[in-house]
């Protein structure tokens, strides 16, 4: 199944979005908006930039926002067709002309890993793409977005990949981290992964970000992967049983990254959208 060029993409939604709180109470942060457009649309369309038209999204409770912001509105279409408001549903009527969209439920939080082997029936035995929507990428310049420039190297290798960026090393009990070999700039083969550790123990200052191609090898590592810090299902965990044999590379991507989970990186991002706006 390899050979195949990946068209899905895994988009676990299923998160309480403490952080954001009371905005998050009823409202997914996944539909926290940057500018005028909610957080998951700017990761659909990375991934349909990047080839994939088939969207896979595993939710929870409180989170149908998400499946009615990817859907016609009949009545609000009806009330602005032919106003001055009228193009502003360009954008999301392009993506969905363009895509398709599937919804599975995560009953409980287990962690990531959890939540990835929760999309396992909406994705079936092909790799796939995972965007964790709260990191908000952006490649000005016209760049290849993030996913784009994965999926060029799994076209290559044909293994699991995920991105990484370097970050201070106090910072290093915020991420997975990894250590590898570079086999080719900016790309290293992975010898080993540590979720969240404390900087005197972190292997490097190599932190994996919210993008992630996938073998689908990875669901039957995910079933037997044991709970980690937190009691959660890790995804840390299932991807160093791959690099055991050599399977997982990391990328060190070209673009911007915003922490759209922190405040401090969703005022950030919007800053820098504003900024980009005015460009144009």
């Amino acid at each position: 199944m390899n050979s195949q060029r990946i068209t899905k993409c895994l988009f676990p939604a299923a998160g309480y979005g403490t952080r954001f709180l009371p905005a998050t109470k009823a409202t997914p942060k996944e539909m926290l908006p940057v500018l005028t457009k909610p957080l998951i649309q700017y990761g659909v369309e990375e991934a349909l930039e990047a080839g994939m038209d088939t969207m896979a999204i595993v939710t929870g409770r409180g989170k149908r926002a998400i499946e009615d912001h990817f859907d016609i509105s009949y009545e609000l279409e009806h009330q602005i067709k032919g106003t001055s408001k009228e193009p502003l549903l360009r954008e999301i009527r392009s993506v969905l002309n363009k895509c398709t969209f599937s919804y599975t439920r995560q009953v409980e939080m287990r962690g990531l890993g959890h939540a990835i082997l929760t999309g396992e029936t909406l994705i079936g035995n092909e790799a796939f793409a995972v965007v964790l929507a709260d990191d908000l990428c952006d490649n000005r310049d016209e760049q290849a977005g993030v996913l784009s420039q994965m999926t060029k190297l799994y076209d290559k290798y044909k293994c699991s990949i995920v991105a990484i960026e370097e970050i201070p090393m106090d910072k290093t009990n915020k991420y997975g981290v990894i250590a590898g070999e570079e086999i080719e700039e900016g790309l290293f083969r992975i010898t080993d992964m540590v979720e969240k550790p404390e900087p005197k123990d972190a292997p490097s200052n190599l932190a994996i970000i919210g993008r992630y191609i996938l073998t689908p090898d990875i669901f039957d590592i995910l079933r037997v992967t044991e709970p980690g810090k937190g009691g959660e299902i890790q995804i840390t965990d299932a991807l160093l049983e791959q690099a055991k044999q050599g399977k997982v590379l990391a990328c060190k991507f070209k673009g911007t990254r915003f922490d759209c989970g922190s405040v401090d990186g969703f005022v950030e991002a919007t800053n820098y959208f504003y900024e980009k706006s005015k460009e144009v």
